[in-house]
């Protein structure tokens, strides 16, 4: 997965968090662990957003590092589209009566699959936060935790809402351990029929 500087970490060596925050942060803090102590666990790096694990490249400088994880160059415009409304043209297919059915709505297609996309987003954005967070804490955990006592149910308390269940089950993990995968897992704890 790529990152780029500004993209929140959290890097781990075994059930050690050695260093939180920003990616450039991070690979600058995680290069001068390395250098004080080469032997150990390998670290693993989060992203805080969707818990997967992503590559710091380390190598070279410091300024090095940071052009590496400088932002890609935005795109070169394309085709037809509003681009300066950030609109891009993409292929749908759908069956010949919805595009009867779109092409007869007020503005044609292209308003009415955003006026439906948009509704759609806004009906299901606290599930899809709790979706997001599970999903964060589960590959963690899964990652950190695998072989602790308690992981498969702390994983079904997270999938069934359960905090405080979930949170027992997870007192006795390595503190780091535990705290990430309590806060990566807060937004799962919501409740589904509470705005959304």
């Amino acid at each position: 997965m790529s990152v780029t500087a500004e993209t929140l970490c959290t890097a781990f060596r075994g059930e050690r968090r050695l260093a939180a925050g920003d990616a450039l942060s991070v690979a600058r803090a995680l290069r001068a662990a390395l250098d004080a102590e080469t032997d150990g666990p390998p670290v693993l790096v989060f992203d805080d957003a969707t818990g997967k694990r992503v590559d710091l490249d380390l190598r070279g400088s410091d300024e090095e590092v940071a052009w590496r994880l400088a932002p890609p160059p935005p795109p070169l415009p394309r085709g037809p589209g509003r681009p300066k409304l950030g609109v891009v043209a993409r292929e749908v297919t759908l069956l010949p009566r919805h595009w009867e059915w779109l092409n007869a709505q007020p503005g044609g297609a292209s308003v009415a699959l955003r006026k439906l996309v948009d509704e759609a987003r806004k009906g299901s954005e606290t599930k899809d936060r709790v979706r997001r967070a599970q999903e964060a804490a589960y590959r963690v955990m899964l990652e950190l935790a695998g072989d602790r006592p308690g992981y498969e149910e702390a994983v079904r308390a997270l999938y069934a809402a359960d905090r405080a269940r979930f949170d027992a089950l997870t007192a006795d993990w390595p503190v780091d351990t535990r705290d990430y995968a309590r806060a990566l897992a807060a937004e799962a704890f919501v409740n589904l029929n509470e705005g959304g």
